[in-house]
C-alpha cells in the first residue's frame, strides 16, 4: 500500500515520515518500553488492539496527529493506492540497491556476451533516464573479471619466465624471440579450435592458453637447438636450417600428435564432469596443433632473417 500525501497535509504540517511512522506504529507498534526479565530482554510494543489492525480496511479510519497537537482522518491528509512493491529495501552506503538475477539460454548466448550487450547498449541508456542511477556487475562477472586480471598478469609472468628460461641455455637474446614467436599462433590455434567444436570461450580457456604458451614453444626448442648444433659443425646456415628440419620433423610431428591424441578423449567426453575441463582440454589440443604446422615453415624463416639483420647487408652465410 503506497500512501501520497494530499496538499492539505502539507498545510497542516505533516511531512510523509510523519505518517509514515505513525502509520507503522499503529500496526506494527511504537517501543514503550524495554527490561530485563532473566536473561531476556523485554519489549513492550503500544500498537493498535487486534480488531483495529485485522483489515486494511481500518487503515483509512485511522487519525493522524498534526504538529499542532490535533487529530484528522488518515484519508483527509493522504491517498492510499495498493500496488506491488518490494519485499524488502537493502542498502550500501546509504543507497537502495536492487540485484537483478537471470539464467542463461546458453543455445542462444553466454553470460559474458549478454553483460557486454548490456553494458554497451541497455545499462547507459538507463543511466541517462534516470539521473543519480549507477550498477556495477556482481558475481560470477565480477569473479571473472578478477580472475581475467589474474590470469593476465600470471601470462605476463610465464612469457618473462620462459624468455629466461631460454635466453640462458641459447646465450642469445633473440633466439628465445624466435622460439616465442609461435605461442601467438597457438593461441590463434586456440580460438579455432573452440569455433571447430562449438564452445564458448571460458576462464579455463584461457587458463588452458596459458599453459599453452610453455607446451608450444618446445618444437621451437628442438628446432632452433638442432640448427645451431649444426651451425657450430661448420655448416653453412641456409643448409643448416634446412637439415636441422629434416631431422627434427619426425620428432616434431610425433611430439604433436601424441599431445593431441592423449587430449581427444577428454576433448570428446560429454560427461558432466568433464564439461568444466574440456575448454582447457581444446585449448591445449588445437593450440599445439595450430602451432606445429606454423613452426615447421615460420621458425626456420624467422631464424635466417634474425641472422641477416644481426649480420647486417650483405651477410648471407
Amino acid at each position: 500500500m503506497r500512501i501520497r500525501l494530499k496538499p492539505k497535509a502539507r498545510d497542516l504540517g505533516l511531512s510523509m515520515s510523519d505518517v509514515a511512522y505513525q502509520v507503522r506504529h499503529a500496526f506494527y507498534g511504537a517501543e514503550a518500553l524495554r527490561f530485563q526479565r532473566d536473561r531476556d530482554e523485554v519489549k513492550v510494543m503500544v500498537r493498535y488492539p487486534v480488531s483495529e489492525r485485522r483489515s486494511l480496511g481500518r487503515l483509512e479510519e485511522m487519525w493522524i496527529r498534526t504538529p499542532s497537537g490535533h487529530e484528522v482522518p488518515l484519508r483527509e491528509v493522504a491517498e492510499l493506492e495498493m500496488a506491488q512493491e518490494y519485499l524488502s529495501i537493502e542498502r550500501v552506503d546509504r543507497r537502495w540497491v536492487i540485484t537483478v538475477f537471470a539464467d542463461v539460454d546458453e543455445a542462444v548466448a553466454n553470460a559474458d556476451r549478454i553483460r557486454k550487450d548490456l553494458q554497451r547498449g541497455v545499462l547507459p541508456l538507463l543511466e541517462e533516464e534516470f539521473p543519480g542511477l549507477s550498477y556495477s556487475i556482481e558475481g560470477a562477472g565480477k569473479e571473472q573479471k578478477e580472475s581475467m586480471a589474474d590470469v593476465e598478469k600470471g601470462f605476463i609472468l610465464a612469457l618473462f619466465l620462459i624468455y629466461a628460461l631460454l635466453a640462458v641455455p641459447f646465450r642469445s637474446f633473440s633466439q628465445p624471440l624466435i622460439v616465442m614467436t609461435a605461442i601467438p599462433f597457438g593461441i590463434v590455434g586456440a580460438f579455432l579450435g573452440h569455433l571447430i567444436m562449438g564452445l564458448d570461450l571460458s576462464m579455463l580457456s584461457f587458463f588452458g592458453i596459458v599453459g599453452l604458451s610453455g607446451v608450444v614453444v618446445n618444437d621451437s626448442l628442438i628446432l632452433i637447438n638442432a640448427i645451431n648444433r649444426l651451425r657450430t659443425q661448420g655448416v653453412p646456415l641456409q643448409e643448416a636450417v634446412l637439415r636441422g628440419g629434416t631431422l627434427r620433423f619426425r620428432a616434431v610431428i610425433l611430439t604433436t600428435l601424441t599431445t593431441f591424441a592423449g587430449l581427444i578423449p577428454l576433448i570428446l567426453e560429454r560427461s558432466l564432469q568433464a564439461r568444466f575441463l574440456i575448454p582447457m582440454a581444446v585449448s591445449l589440443g588445437f593450440g599445439v596443433l595450430f602451432a606445429t604446422f606454423i613452426t615447421l615453415i615460420l621458425i626456420p624463416c624467422g631464424y635466417m632473417i634474425f641472422e641477416d639483420v644481426r649480420r647486417g647487408p650483405g651477410g648471407l652465410a
